[in-house]
């Protein structure tokens, strides 16, 4: 049992009057505090340091008991919080990702010069520079998922590394593309391609589907307090309403428009009318569903 918490706890309170709530406040801390402990342990962290983070992670503790001095203001803004919470890299991840992301350049940057003959590479040369390029990625993305961010906690490694193999084979699926259409492998190549594309878009998909909040304890009492702030379709229903008319009348002018080029100039201008209609109503979405913050 991780016994630095509670000496560490019991210095966080020295000097706070322990009135009937402060006591109840403190056990109440004491038990969320060893549970984020056992937390951070599990991930790796050596107990003393799982104490410290944890510690460091509860801030003030007069700011628990609001006993706000005058100089402080009565609520942190976002920014003041990231900064009290904030996390640092860690040296060797910074050296880390600079070395995978030369191994996926230098990689990927031979592996094209290979493939469209500008060096004299065989196409098992060619083949395996995208496979080394792809780990590099791939480890870049695992990598930085399991580390421990300013508001959310370290992924999993089992999940980091079920990242690395989505990057891997979505990486390794588009450079055998890359390949094939720069001509440097036979067009049956490209059976490999999708295998390895449709591999990475499943995984990515369950992944994503699977994932849970791992957001820290303050940056979700800061998103609760936030998620009604400017939302005009929540705040105005004839806001939403109207957005909705828009909308309609916004895809029937496309539609039109499409049916226009289709027969007129031809079918390959109809994308364009298409891309309009969906920037027209990103922009529509964007200027009507948040309004503007109110002082």
């Amino acid at each position: 049992m991780n016994t630095d918490i509670h000496r560490l706890l019991d210095e966080a309170f020295a000097g706070v009057e322990m009135t009937p709530e402060a006591q109840d406040l403190k056990e109440e801390v004491r038990a969320n505090l060893v549970a984020r402990v056992e937390e951070l342990e599990t991930s790796g962290r050596p107990s003393s340091d799982a104490a410290r983070q944890a510690i460091a992670e509860l801030g003030d503790v007069s700011e628990l008991l609001g006993e706000q001095t005058d100089a402080a203001p009565a609520r942190d803004s976002y920014a003041a919080m990231q900064l009290r919470h904030r996390v640092r890299p860690k040296a060797g991840f910074v050296v880390r990702a600079v070395v995978w992301s030369l191994v996926f350049v230098v990689g990927m940057t031979v592996a094209v010069l290979g493939a469209t003959g500008a060096l004299p590479l065989p196409l098992g040369a060619i083949i395996g520079l995208v496979g080394f390029a792809s780990n590099g990625l791939a480890l870049l993305v695992g990598d930085s998922l399991s580390q421990e961010t300013t508001t959310n906690h370290p992924m999993p490694a089992n999940r980091a590394g079920g990242y690395f193999l989505a990057t891997l084979l979505g990486t390794f699926g588009l450079g055998f593309g890359v390949i094939v259409v720069l001509g440097a492998m036979p067009l049956w190549g490209i059976v490999f391609a999708a295998l390895g594309v449709i591999a990475a878009i499943i995984l990515f998909a369950f992944l994503f589907a699977s994932q849970t909040n791992r957001h820290k304890a303050w940056v979700r009492q800061a998103q609760h307090e936030a998620s009604h702030v400017g939302n005009r379709f929540e705040d105005e229903p004839e806001t939403a309403a109207r957005f909705g008319i828009y909308t309609a009348v916004i895809w029937l002018v496309t539609f039109g428009v499409i049916v226009a080029l289709v027969f007129t100039v031809g079918w390959w201008w109809a994308p364009l009318a298409f891309v309009g209609g969906f920037a027209a109503m990103m922009l529509l979405l964007a200027r009507m569903l948040f309004a503007p913050a109110k002082s």
